[in-house]
């Protein structure tokens, strides 16, 4: 018989306001006024009413010389050009696949925006066309580059480099695109022994660290080789770390998460998403951040 694990209910802590360091960012509501000065810019998620800037969502201010913006806690993605994502197959169509990247449109992956498996820089045949399935079918997960940004807000995806294309075995984790930190690379082999992908998108695929990369694949030769257990236990810890820093509102980056990892190795994975050690190896992660940053 399974054991059942008893808790009971404990206070919730009251958590201050938060101001970062100047003063410069601090939450609001949509409604809330977040200034009076006119000199002021309006940018994404503020109006202007009676001389005062407005917020018309809840978030963060964020503030660029004169331009003011807020940008929103949760949302959906919204793409620009050269942000890594990660998609799921949903539809094949006549020389494209329709993607789903968490975004309010599907997302489009052209069959010339694609490296074919080797690698091979070539028009695109009618057999190609009909092999498109071979490819790529519903339900298969990828990584992309966004390319362009359609005027609807709609975006093109590539994935031309042999860094990108299907993904094998593995753990996806939906976030919000908001906490995905914006860095040079996304892709990221950590020292526990498994490699992340952080979407722009909020997609975040954990999988093995491949013992060498394949180039003469062109990202479509998946490995379905049993992962060994060591290696579950590694991604199944990264993935309730990733939930625990998402839960307490914390930037999910390569060093974010090897902190939150660290933090959690005395505890069992399951007891991870327990709220009480949640909050203590996320506390943890914090402040070692603050000390890589004073």
């Amino acid at each position: 018989m399974a054991a059942i694990t008893m808790r009971l209910p404990v206070p919730r802590k009251v958590v201050g306001p938060s101001a970062s360091r100047g003063g410069e960012k601090h939450l609001v509501a949509p409604g809330d006024t977040i200034t009076t000065d006119t000199g002021y810019m309006r940018g994404h998620g503020t109006y202007v009413e009676e001389e005062k800037l407005i917020a018309s969502v809840a978030g963060a201010v964020e503030r660029v010389n004169k331009l003011v913006c807020v940008r929103a806690l949760k949302t959906r993605y919204n793409g620009e050009v050269g942000d890594i994502v990660v998609g799921r197959i949903t539809e094949v169509q006549q020389k494209r696949w329709k993607v789903e990247t968490n975004s309010r449109l599907d997302s489009v992956l052209l069959l010339s925006s694609m490296n074919l498996p080797g690698g091979e820089l070539r028009r695109r045949s009618a057999e190609d066309e009909l092999a498109m399935r071979d490819y790529l079918q519903e339900g298969d997960l990828i990584s992309a580059e966004v390319q362009s940004v359609f005027s609807d807000g709609a975006v093109s995806l590539h994935t031309r480099s042999l860094k990108y294309g299907k993904l094998g075995q593995g753990v996806l984790v939906q976030v919000s695109p908001s906490l995905v930190k914006r860095q040079k690379t996304h892709f990221h082999d950590l020292p526990c022994g498994a490699s992340v992908i952080l979407g722009n998108n909020g997609f975040i695929w954990i999988y093995p660290t491949p013992e060498q990369k394949d180039e003469e694949s062109g990202g479509f030769t998946t490995n379905l080789e049993p992962v060994p257990l060591s290696d579950r236990e590694v991604i199944s810890r990264l993935r309730n770390c990733i939930v625990a820093l998402v839960t307490q509102q914390l930037m999910l980056f390569d060093t974010s998460i090897l902190y939150c990892y660290e933090a959690s190795l005395p505890h069992q994975i399951k007891d991870i998403l327990k709220p009480e050690v949640m909050e203590e190896i996320v506390l943890e992660t914090r402040q070692r951040l603050l000390d890589l940053e004073g």
